[in-house]
């Protein structure tokens, strides 16, 4: 007899119940499993908008359970055909909410791993380079536009602009955000330490609760933070503030120092999880 039929037949004996349902040990992993994602989808759910229509969304399932219990035939009618063009609806409306899920899964811990890519994302001279850059032309007040990609590639978006393919450096950023230079007007887009494209332009947020004292950088600079995991940093032009969206948050009046221990968590990931592990254990056992 197993640990499980035995841990039953206590539960049987305990409780007086005589009837309890036969239980394998995979149906108690896959309960656990549905129940682990049932769980996930809430947590996830909470932290976007899509909650505020979830519940609009139940308050439509329970009237139509209640109007279906008294028989009002035409309230129930009505529900019944709305809901179903409802999945349609749900995966219309929720599309960014969706995108964002499946690209989270995408670059889980589970990939991270196994893999990496093959090219260095982003280095500590180039982080160096932005930094200079976005604190000389916060100190004129020049505004300024600089994403940095990560996992997410955004393709799309560097069609709109320039090609550049330069390697980065603190007077070219500083040189293309000059007013009236024909490549200061939109964004510069960085990936694996060359700036890329010039004058990009990024889709607005439509978040209605953002600051009326944001500007159409800010705007765009969340925007694109809400479709893609790219960090983007504004200089504003009327302040001489530094922001960087990220993940659809925005973190205004940052730093050097900010900025740094941004990147650094990035540096430290460009290589799979198991090598740093074993990076790490090789340090213990030269310091001891």
């Amino acid at each position: 007899m197993s640990i499980l039929e035995r841990l039953l037949d206590w539960l049987r004996s305990a409780s007086g119940i005589t009837f309890w349902p036969h239980l394998k040990f995979i149906d108690c992993l896959d309960i656990a499993l549905v129940a682990f994602l049932i769980y996930r989808v809430l947590s996830w759910l909470r932290t976007t908008r899509a909650w505020t229509l979830l519940r609009g969304l139940l308050l439509l399932v329970f009237i139509a359970l209640v109007s279906n219990f008294l028989q009002l035939n035409v309230t129930s009618w009505l529900l019944q055909n709305t809901m179903v063009y409802g999945v349609l609806a749900i995966v219309i409306v929720f599309q960014p909410e969706i995108r964002r899920a499946l690209e989270g899964l995408g670059h889980g811990r589970l990939f991270n791993l196994i893999s990496s890519d093959s090219k260095e994302k982003i280095s500590q001279k180039t982080i160096s380079e932005i930094v200079d850059a976005l604190e000389k032309m916060a100190e004129v007040k020049t505004g300024a536009l600089i994403v940095v990609e990560q996992e997410v590639p955004l393709g799309d978006y560097e069609q709109t602009g320039i090609p550049v393919d330069a390697v980065v450096t603190s007077q070219l950023l500083i040189n293309i955000f000059e007013k009236n230079t024909p490549l200061h007007d939109g964004a510069v887009i960085i990936s694996n330490n060359r700036v890329t494209y010039a004058t990009c332009y990024l889709p607005l947020s439509e978040d209605l609760t953002i600051s009326k004292e944001m500007g159409t950088r800010h705007r765009a600079a969340l925007g694109l933070s809400e479709v893609s995991d790219a960090r983007v940093f504004v200089v504003s032009e009327e302040t001489g503030t530094i922001s960087m969206a990220f993940k659809g948050s925005i973190s205004r009046e940052i730093d050097r120092s900010f900025i740094q221990n941004q990147f650094q968590e990035r540096v430290s990931a460009s290589h799979p999880a198991w090598q740093r592990w074993m990076e790490k254990r090789n340090g213990k056992e030269e310091k001891s």
